[in-house]
């Protein structure tokens, strides 16, 4: 294998003590919460946000003043951005359905879809007011039928970030808080004095929002592992160097820490792109953001084959994938490891975060390894039934099945079958006698 780094990220041994750093501060934030409650919710909102609210949670008033701050162009928008994720996810639930069959006469085995009870949505804000997590969270939740839904994202500037508001409350939350960062999800899982616990947390955040999900993993449920944001370009020399950094960099500025990687086997692509990256860095805006990621995260991968290519791809399993080569159907064919794909130079990362339909809240970390994205089915949870019908169908199970638990050696499983052999199948077999036998009877 010929896999060459034109440029490498930040080693791996200091990322691990970067994770390190935050797994402690993320323990013991959360065990302030749970002893503290509602007091330590407050201190960690006044420290981190500056923000203490004689109440987090919005009222009715309280959302409709935000929300007499956006736009109708704005507000036009969000709804617009809405109806496509609205489709798509009720086109993943219609494909859910509710199983019943007869697996043999008198035996009826199924299924059923149900919604979990409570989730709690995390709205990121930091540098940017990520109102479009409200949709895929929120708005994702309210198509599978969850009840109650719990909304929450840090303040802007000591208020409520309007849009976020109004994204959420179009969406159908039921709660909305003012909360950001651990304090939020350490609250909707934990509880606290004012705020009723929820089953399952879901939304991205920083790294600190993402270990504080892993942490209260089992606790309650998650939707993923979904850290800072991470973007690879799988490309060949059928696309240019501007598109390749511009898609690049449009993710690596999220954050300090969004890994950006570009695969590719044309080292005159490589190095155009590299250069790109370099002038565009100069006019960027958000220019300060981008280049650390760049800097310490960003990787530039030259391959010898598209095999190569995919390899490298499948390994990293990076969130978002953007392939623009010769063979795209060929990479969606076999790429088994990402969060999401967008395939070829029309479509691309940031379409996909905000308004053509998918959701954007997708695995990192190599997640991708085992686990897709947020979608409908993430708050639906699949409960298996069954149902013995006749007089018949309870012998003949019961014979096979108490057979079977005397083989591991249980006897008190065995009686419960051969009760239902005795009750409805006449025939005598004492209690701990051993599994029944038809031809013992006759």
């Amino acid at each position: 294998m010929s896999v060459t780094y034109l440029k490498s990220g930040k080693p791996e041994q200091e990322r691990k003590e970067d994770d390190a750093k935050v797994r402690k501060i993320v323990e013991d934030t959360l065990a302030d919460i749970e002893a503290r409650g509602d007091a330590a919710v407050r201190d960690l909102s006044e420290k981190f946000d500056k923000y203490s609210p004689p109440s987090f949670k919005l009222t009715q008033s309280e959302i409709e003043a935000a929300m007499s701050q956006v736009s109708s162009r704005e507000l036009d928008d969000i709804k617009f951005a809405q109806d496509q994720i609205r489709n798509f996810a009720e086109a993943q639930r219609a494909s859910m359905t509710d199983v019943e069959v007869e697996t043999m006469p008198g035996v009826i085995l199924g299924h059923r879809n149900i919604p979990v009870q409570s989730v709690g949505c995390y709205v990121p804000g930091g540098k940017f007011p990520m109102v479009a997590s409200a949709h895929m969270s929120v708005l994702t939740a309210a198509v599978a039928g969850v009840p109650r839904i719990v909304a929450s994202a840090p303040p802007q500037e000591g208020k409520p970030h309007p849009a976020i508001v109004a994204a959420m409350h179009l969406g159908g939350a039921h709660e909305i808080y003012v909360l950001g960062g651990m304090q939020a999800v350490g609250a909707m899982a934990i509880g606290t004095e004012t705020i009723d616990p929820v089953h399952m947390l879901v939304g991205p955040g920083n790294a600190f929002v993402a270990e504080a999900k892993r942490q209260l993993y089992g606790r309650v449920g998650i939707d993923l592992f979904a850290g800072p944001t991470e973007t690879m370009v799988i490309a060949d020399d059928t696309v240019d160097a501007e598109m390749c950094a511009t898609d690049l960099l449009g993710q690596a500025e999220h954050g300090y820490n969004s890994p950006a990687v570009m695969v590719t086997n044309s080292e005159k692509l490589a190095k155009a792109t590299l250069s790109e990256i370099d002038r565009i860095l100069e006019i960027l805006p958000t220019r300060d953001t981008a280049r650390t990621s760049w800097e310490d995260y960003g990787e530039m991968i030259l391959c010898s084959t598209y095999e190569e290519m995919l390899d490298v791809a499948n390994d990293i399993a990076s969130e978002h994938v953007q392939v623009m080569t010769d063979r795209d159907d060929w990479f969606l064919e076999n790429m088994h490891s990402y969060g999401a794909l967008f395939l070829g130079p029309r479509t691309n990362v940031a379409n996909g975060d905000k308004v053509i339909g998918t959701n954007h809240t997708l695995p990192t970390k190599k997640a991708g390894r085992y686990t897709g994205g947020l979608w409908v089915g993430k708050f639906l949870k699949t409960h298996s039934y069954q149902k013995v019908t006749t007089d018949e169908a309870a012998t003949l199970v019961g014979e096979y099945g108490s057979r079977l638990c005397m083989l591991e050696g249980f006897v008190g499983h065995a009686e419960q079958c051969n009760v239902r052999v005795r009750r409805y199948g006449g025939i005598n077999v004492p209690y701990g006698e051993g599994a029944p036998y038809r031809e013992a009877a006759e």
